[in-house]
C-alpha cells in the first residue's frame, strides 16, 4: 500500500518551497487557498502524488513546478511560454527547488495535451501524405529515380512516425495510444510531471501505467502526479499530498476521502445511487 517501501530509486528533486515576494500577491493563482498555504513541500520520495478535488490547485502547482522545472511538454508548447500560463509562471517565479542531481531529462504532460498531441499526429501524417501525392502530380512525367529522390524526405518522416507512435494510431484506444506514448518519451533518470494522466486510462491500462512506473523508477526515474485515481494514489512509496480544505498537507492513503467514498461505493453502489435518484424525484 501506498507510503510503503515499494517505490525504488532515489529523487532528483527533494524539495519545493515558497519564496513571499515583497508585497502581497493579488488575483489567481495566489487567491487559491492552498497555493496561499504553501511552504515546503518534501519532494524526495520516488512518487510523489498530488490529490485534491477540482479547482483546489493541484494541476496549477504541477504547472508552475513544471515552468521552473524547465521539462519540456507534451502536446503542447513550452510551459515556459505557453500563453495559457501567464497566471502559473508568475507562481513559478516565487518557487524554490532543492535538487540532489538537477536534470532536465524527462517531460511534463497534462491530459487535454495528450488529446491534441493525438489531432497534431494525425494532421501531421496527412500533411506528408498530401506532399507524397504532390509531388507524384508534378513529377508524373519524371523519371523514377527523380521522383524516388522527391518524395524520400516525406517518406522518412512518415518513417519516423510510424515507429514512434505506430502505423495507424487512430487504429488504436487512446489508452493504448497514451501507454505507447509514455513508453517511447520514458528516459533514464528522468524527472516526469503528469497532471491527471488516468484520463485516458481504463482501470486496467491503469495497472498497465502503474508497471510503467515501476520500471522506470528502477532506472533512477522520479514521479511527481497529480491524480484522482485511487489506483495511482496506491502506487507503493508514493508521497501523498492533499490539497483539500485549503491547506498542503501529507495525508495516508487510507485516509483519503476520496478512497474512502470509492470502497464504500462499491460495497454498495444501490445505497449511494437510491439517494441521487430519490433527491432528483
Amino acid at each position: 500500500m501506498a507510503g510503503g517501501d515499494g517505490a525504488t530509486g532515489r529523487a532528483q528533486l527533494t524539495r519545493l518551497s515558497y519564496a513571499a515576494g515583497s508585497g502581497t500577491e493579488d488575483g489567481f493563482p495566489f487567491s487559491v487557498p492552498a497555493v496561499a498555504s504553501l511552504e515546503v513541500l518534501e519532494l524526495d520520495a520516488p512518487v510523489t502524488v498530488f490529490v485534491g478535488e477540482n479547482g483546489s490547485g493541484k494541476s496549477t502547482l504541477m504547472e508552475a513546478l513544471a515552468i521552473t522545472c524547465e521539462l519540456p511538454a507534451v502536446g503542447s508548447a513550452r510551459p515556459q511560454v505557453d500563453p495559457t500560463l501567464e497566471a502559473q509562471r508568475r507562481l513559478a517565479r516565487r518557487l524554490r527547488l532543492t535538487w540532489r542531481v538537477r536534470t532536465r531529462r524527462g517531460f511534463f504532460l497534462r491530459a487535454e495535451d495528450f488529446f491534441g498531441f493525438q489531432k497534431s499526429l494525425a494532421a501531421q501524417r496527412a500533411e506528408l501524405q498530401a506532399e507524397l501525392e504532390r509531388v507524384d502530380v508534378e513529377l508524373a512525367h519524371s523519371s523514377e529515380y527523380a521522383r524516388r529522390l522527391a518524395r524520400g524526405p516525406h517518406h522518412a518522416s512518415i518513417g519516423a512516425l510510424e515507429h514512434r507512435y505506430g502505423r495507424d494510431p487512430d487504429a488504436r484506444s487512446h489508452g493504448e495510444a497514451f501507454l505507447n506514448l509514455f513508453q517511447e518519451r520514458l528516459v533514464p533518470q528522468g524527472l516526469f510531471l503528469l497532471d491527471e494522466p488516468e484520463a485516458a486510462l481504463s482501470p486496467q491500462s491503469q495497472l498497465g501505467f502503474v508497471a510503467m512506473i515501476r520500471d522506470a523508477l528502477g532506472r533512477g526515474g522520479q514521479f511527481v502526479m497529480a491524480t484522482h485515481s485511487p489506483i495511482l494514489m496506491a502506487i507503493p512509496g508514493a508521497r501523498i499530498y492533499s490539497f483539500d480544505n485549503g491547506v498542503v498537507r501529507p495525508v495516508a492513503y487510507d485516509d483519503l476521502s476520496s478512497v474512502t467514498l470509492m470502497r464504500e461505493f462499491l460495497q454498495a453502489p444501490e445505497r449511494y445511487l437510491r439517494m441521487i435518484w430519490e433527491e432528483e424525484g
